[in-house]
């Protein structure tokens, strides 16, 4: 037997299995066929009386190969099932030692074998709920009989990892050993052999639970009411239910049948494609894996206020030094406040002990002096945007900050190359567009500027890793990825106020779409005079008059959002719940005169179409400019920092499932309309993959 992936060692009576395919033993067509060669040999091998089943420290098996879902390499033989049963069929004891990760089918290939040894603190799981499918290869009909019918349902239906030794005791996990996982395993097979121990097989076993039906149905009801707008959590109660009332074979029957109809939803193609496209976002094309790193072990923030102390606590929360400097005593003493603050309210939920917030508290530097940057390896701003403010700012750091400090601006719109430019060092210069509230928020858009070092965006990227942050790059544009998709996704949704639909329409047609916000509440929250400010810049920069919007006449009437108690709706003090207010209808109906627009009907799915169709048309030309390297980075951004709905996978998947010859259709009759503006046009990109029949992903 021959096989890059899977080893055989014959210790005495014992041969030892072991699976090494990095990363986490995927179990893909090569190893799968390697497992099955490697018990097929050890049954053959009169002198083998038992076989140990193993991987590597890191893990037994982190679960499917998903790189061949789709691909004829996913139904290669011999496929997961084929395998398992070899376990369970073989003539001779097999034992799963398990380490490390042990998740979805590389759980469900262990409990195949006849015993179970594990290190305490082996992860075990089931986590196919979280791409949208069930276990496909036995764990819904095998898990139950192990640890029962409510301990495995929820394992199954929360996909969340637990501890192998939480499972000590059960049918599950026959023995936890200490550190020698392989000795403590051969040696539990030597004692199987000595005793004649009956080879025990999970589908044989009988689950037993005279509360069965009644929980059962608790828990259809319960999941039902959690599942929202995916259907695999209730199709795991099903596959698990036939565990408690159907023949094993039959219960596999059934978990197939879901497993294979849940592949087809577009729910689980959404999951599975967010599952590659965040490991993909990690990856640059230009800069490889191997590229020296920055030390990163002091950092400086620039900025107390609401984004410079949510920058901060991320810095804070991974055990980095910060100094945070302010101009001000006042704003200083404020901006500490708050993050001591934002702990303690940690601590009231049990999140964080009194000694975690003293430390964390004990990190921080309080400054108002720039002096006291000048050890930081990393410096970021978070202050006004604005690009005087700016210049000041870095010119200041490149005159105080030692050589090879990373000079990072948290700006969400404004050009880095400029702001690079007024240091000497534009090589050290990078964009952290960290999104509100920063310590909460899980993305992080990493502009890279014309001239910024390749060490500088590899340091970059690993530390989003390191204060668990999603990392996207950006090019530099003006808003970026994000932001410049959201101006047009806000002029669409302008374009129908205009025309006559009202703010509660479109924001509520779009939140049943699934968006966690709709554009003017999400307006609201955020500050109307901060788009306001935007499109005075703009406006300024091309030396044209500004186009009025309606937004402009709330702001002139002092109606900020949130913040003022008004903006596009109103908001009773201390509740931040939108009422819609005839002020603002009455605003919209004189625009509309004041323009000589007629007011129509708009429905939902007009809005939904513009509002979206704006989105992946922008993204388009971002992705034709290479502002993205690929359309699922925008897919990331949108889902992490926009409140795009999971289940729809991001704009541009979104357009794929819709289908490119569709959006064109409609971005051209939009295009049509008299008036209308240029924006509206198909993207080039967008147009030639329609034409060639091709997706975005």
């Amino acid at each position: 037997m021959s096989n890059p992936f899977v080893s055989v060692v014959i210790d005495g009576e014992v041969a030892v299995v072991t699976m090494n395919k990095p990363p986490v033993n995927g179990l893909g067509a090569e190893l799968r066929s390697g497992i099955a060669d490697a018990l097929d040999a050890a049954n053959a091998n009169p002198a083998v009386k038992a076989i140990v089943l193993t991987g590597t420290s890191r893990a037994f098996s982190g679960g499917a190969d998903v790189t061949e879902f789709g691909t004829p390499k996913a139904a290669r033989e011999p496929n997961l099932r084929a395998v398992i049963g070899l376990l369970e069929h073989s003539a001779k004891p097999v034992v799963a030692a398990i380490a490390g990760q042990c998740l979805g089918g590389g759980l469900e290939l262990a409990m195949g074998a006849h015993f179970r040894v594990a290190l305490a603190d082996a992860s075990l799981g089931l986590p196919e709920v979280k791409l949208g499918l069930l276990p496909g290869a036995g764990g819904t009909q095998r898990l139950p009989r192990l640890i029962g019918l409510e301990a495995a349902l929820n394992v199954i239906v929360h996909g969340a990892p637990v501890p192998a030794a939480k499972f000590e005791g059960t049918p599950l996990i026959d023995q936890i050993v200490d550190a020698d996982l392989i000795a403590g395993a051969t040696a539990f097979a030597r004692q199987v052999v000595a005793d004649a121990r009956p080879l025990k097989r999970a589908r044989d076993l009988k689950l037993k639970d005279p509360q069965a039906e009644a929980f059962l149905q608790f828990a259809r009801n319960t999941v039902a009411a959690g599942a929202k707008n995916f259907p695999a959590p209730l199709k795991c109660v099903e596959a698990v239910a036939a565990a408690a009332s159907k023949p094993f074979d039959e219960g596999l029957r059934i978990e197939r049948e879901a497993f294979i109809a849940l592949m087809a939803t577009p729910e689980s193609r959404a999951l599975r494609h967010v599952f590659a496209a965040e490991r993909a976002a990690a990856k640059l094309p230009d800069v490889p894996d191997d590229t020296p790193l920055r030390t990163i072990s002091r950092v400086g923030v620039i900025g107390g206020g609401t984004m410079g102390v949510g920058i901060t606590m991320n810095f804070l929360n991974a055990g980095l030094p910060v100094a945070l400097l302010e101009m001000k005593q006042e704003a200083l003493d404020k901006g500490l406040a708050t993050i001591r603050k934002n702990y303690e309210n940690s601590m009231k939920k049990g999140k964080l002990t009194a000694a975690q917030v003293e430390e964390r508290m004990g990190l921080v530097a309080p400054t108002l002096a720039y002096e006291s940057l000048r050890d930081a390896d990393l410096v970021i701003e978070a202050v006004f945007e604005n690009m005087d403010v700016k210049e000041q700012v870095f010119k200041t750091l490149d005159e105080v900050c030692k050589p090879g400090a990373i000079l990072a601006s948290n700006t969400s719109y404004l050009n880095l190359d400029r702001i690079a430019a007024f240091t000497k060092r534009p090589q050290d210069v990078i964009g952290l567009h960290f999104f509100s509230p920063a310590n909460v928020m899980r993305l992080l858009e990493i502009v890279r500027g014309a001239k910024t070092a390749p060490d500088v965006l590899a340091t970059a990227m690993a530390l989003a890793k390191k204060i668990r942050k999603i990392a996207v790059v950006s090019g530099v544009c003006d808003g970026f990825i994000g932001n410049r998709m959201l101006a047009r996704y806000g002029a669409a949704a302008n374009g129908l106020i205009t025309v006559g639909a009202l703010p509660q329409q479109i924001d509520s047609a779009l939140q049943m779409f699934g968006l966690a916000m709709g554009p003017f509440r999400m307006g609201d929250l955020a500050g109307l005079d901060i788009g306001w400010a935007t499109r005075k810049r703009k406006a300024a920069e091309a030396s044209i008059e500004m186009k009025p919007v309606v937004a402009d006449r709330l702001c002139e009437a002092g109606r900020f959002g949130q913040k003022t108690g008004s903006g596009w709706y109103r908001y009773e003090a201390g509740k931040r719940d939108p009422i819609p207010d005839p002020v603002v209808e009455a605003l919209i109906m004189q625009y509309r005169a004041d323009a000589g627009i007629t007011p129509r009907k708009v429905n939902d799915d007009e809005v939904v179409e513009r509002c979206i169709f704006a989105l992946v048309n922008e993204g388009a030309r971002i992705l034709d400019e290479g502002i993205a390297a690929r359309a699922s980075d925008i897919d990331i951004v949108y889902l992490n920092g926009y409140g795009f709905p999971l289940h729809r996978g991001g704009p541009m998947l979104y357009a794929d499932i819709v289908g490119l010859p569709n959006v064109v259709r409609a971005l051209r009759r939009f295009a049509a309309e008299p008036g209308a503006d240029a924006s509206w046009q198909p993207a080039p990109l967008l147009v030639t993959l329609a034409d060639e029949g091709r997706t975005f992903n």
